[in-house]
């Protein structure tokens, strides 16, 4: 692998809910997913993510989830699919339009939480994600879980897709991450993360819960802004992947102003 994305959910944070250091981990990735606000961030506060991203250079990505602040996004939702687009594109709207006002664009979209280890599996959730992009901005790319059905519906539809795989979450054998509810779950140590991307970009797999080894073909690495040592474990998968030969980019072409191809 000669290059791979490193990104980060970001643009959580809120005076009352304090979860990651935005402006150290937008000097550490090359792809930002930002809240837009329903499970988590402030207008405030996600337009300063979006001031730093640009000053750093780091390309912009929507991060909507469901209407769930409380739960942080992480409970699943019953929700119709007229509803369920409509919440998508409130939340791309709103971030296209705060990132325009930074100097920047919006250049693909992953959801948060809960929604999408959803669309993952679910196709009528899925695709209503799916119209949502295409009644926004068609051009954006769907960054999902690799192997994961919203990537099939989401090609179909005709938009651009990447996948991404996971340094700092536990895999079952199929592919899928393991419930935050599962102890084991959500991995801290930064050499361990580290040493386990870099045999995923060596390799093209990466080790389950039970074990075994499981195929990822994913362009993009993300390491959640909100997980304990989240810093610690970005900058040392970067330096591993680096001094691995690895060149870390973003997975799409156009820059956090706006510009370049897609």
């Amino acid at each position: 692998m000669a290059s791979i994305d490193l990104n980060s959910d970001l643009g959580e944070n809120t005076p009352d809910r304090i979860v990651g250091d935005d402006a150290a981990m937008l000097e550490i990735v090359s792809s930002a997913n930002v809240a837009c606000g329903f499970h988590a961030g402030s207008p405030e506060g996600i337009r300063t993510t979006l001031d730093a991203a640009v000053r750093n250079g780091v390309v912009i990505g929507a991060h909507p989830g469901y209407l769930d602040y409380e739960n942080f996004g992480r409970t699943n939702v019953e929700i119709d699919s007229k509803t369920l687009q409509a919440h998508v594109e409130y939340q791309l709207g709103a971030l296209e339009g705060l990132a325009r006002a930074a100097g920047g664009a919006v250049a693909y979209v992953k959801p948060h939480g809960a929604l999408y280890n959803t669309i993952a599996r679910d196709e009528r959730q899925a695709a209503a994600v799916v119209a949502a992009i295409r009644a926004i901005d068609p051009s954006l790319v769907l960054l999902g879980l690799a192997g994961g059905v919203v990537l099939e519906v989401a090609s179909r539809a005709g938009l651009q897709v990447a996948a991404e795989a996971f340094a700092d979450r536990a895999y079952l054998p199929d592919g899928q991450l393991v419930s935050r509810t599962q102890e084991g779950a959500v991995l801290h140590e930064a050499a361990a993360v580290a040493e386990r991307m870099v045999r995923f970009a060596e390799t093209g797999v990466i080790r389950a819960i039970d074990g075994t080894d499981v195929r990822v073909d994913a362009q993009s690495i993300c390491v959640h802004g909100d997980s304990a040592g989240a810093i610690a474990m970005a900058t040392e998968t970067k330096r591993m992947l680096q001094q691995a030969g690895v060149t870390i980019a973003p997975f799409t072409a156009r820059g956090a102003g706006g510009e370049g191809l897609r």
